[in-house]
């Protein structure tokens, strides 16, 4: 648990399992629902002195957690193996990915352009400014523990946004893992966050309905968004969902079948299927099915 630039090591705790031999391989704080309204008031009180940096002090920083996750791909991708199952090669790609997002954050911090608006009247000009929201509360999936961690909060972070993150409690290792680069970067006290926790349920009230928290972003189940869209809606809070679908894959007959089908069989077993752009439903056209099925048997 990384709350206002300190790692807080006392209290109850849970295990962390290797999900191929159920080995206990560490384990994480399990916070109370106070600890994460502290997280939630160290982001808010770090808010307005983050936000006022300048873009080039924000990307210098994502910049320096590129350089340190790139150092550490080796290591970073051990862990996410041991502790997601997925194989070594995939973590290596994942990691590289992960810190990809840091690096294009990077540079986009510094491309947050307004605009000027015609206006029907002379004597008047219409600006458009951009601010950074507030403080957002990030909530990341198992699948990708590391690159789902940096794609929401590369973009918070380089806005000028302040950050709570709760990681799946099936993988808060790999979020550690990235927290202690964030802490190593120079990353102020109280702009980025971390709370692990067993039970996510009470932490997932807490984000939608807590006043501080102007923006909720998720990536999950298409129930678990349903729900959280619906907690936050009294608000009119921000949310962003990035949801399961049933994610068809569509086959036309002026296709090359025998791409298609290595292109399906490639995806369909990416990270075992546990993808969001996994295909579940495969409609392919009578004129080419037999070619495609002879390539996809």
């Amino acid at each position: 648990m990384y709350i206002n630039g300190q790692w807080l090591e006392e209290g109850p705790t849970f295990e962390v399992y290797n999900p191929a031999t159920g080995v206990s391989i560490g384990s994480v704080i399990d916070v109370s629902n106070e600890q994460v309204l502290d997280a939630v008031a160290a982001a808010e009180a770090a808010f307005p002195a983050w936000s006022k940096t300048t873009a080039y002090e924000r990307s210098a920083i994502l910049t320096r957690c590129h350089t340190l996750m790139m150092e550490r791909q080796r290591t970073l991708a051990e862990l996410m193996t041991s502790e997601q199952g997925k194989p070594l090669k995939a973590a290596m790609n994942e990691v590289k990915y992960a810190a990809d997002f840091l690096l294009w954050f990077a540079e986009e911090a510094k491309r947050i352009y307004g605009e000027t608006i015609p206006s029907a009247r002379s004597d008047q000009r219409f600006l458009v400014h951009k601010q950074a929201v507030g403080v957002v509360a990030a909530i990341t999936p198992w699948n990708y523990p590391i690159s789902m961690l940096t794609r929401k909060l590369g973009p918070a972070l380089a806005a000028g946004c302040t950050a709570v993150l709760k990681p799946a409690e099936a993988t808060p290792l790999c979020a550690v893992a990235v927290f202690e680069i964030l802490h190593e970067a120079g990353l102020p006290a109280g702009v980025a966050n971390l709370v692990t926790v067993s039970d996510p349920k009470p932490v997932g009230e807490i984000f939608c309905t807590h006043r501080a928290i102007r923006k909720l972003t998720f990536t999950g189940s298409t129930a678990v968004g349903k729900s959280l869209a619906q907690a936050a809606a009294p608000q009119l809070k921000r949310v962003s969902m990035e949801l399961g679908g049933h994610a068809p894959f569509i086959v036309f007959d002026d296709a090359d079948p025998v791409h298609a089908a290595k292109g399906v069989s490639l995806v369909k077993f990416l990270n075992t299927g546990q993808a969001c752009i996994s295909p579940n439903r495969i409609f392919v056209q009578r004129k080419i099915l037999d070619s495609f099925l002879d390539t996809l048997q």
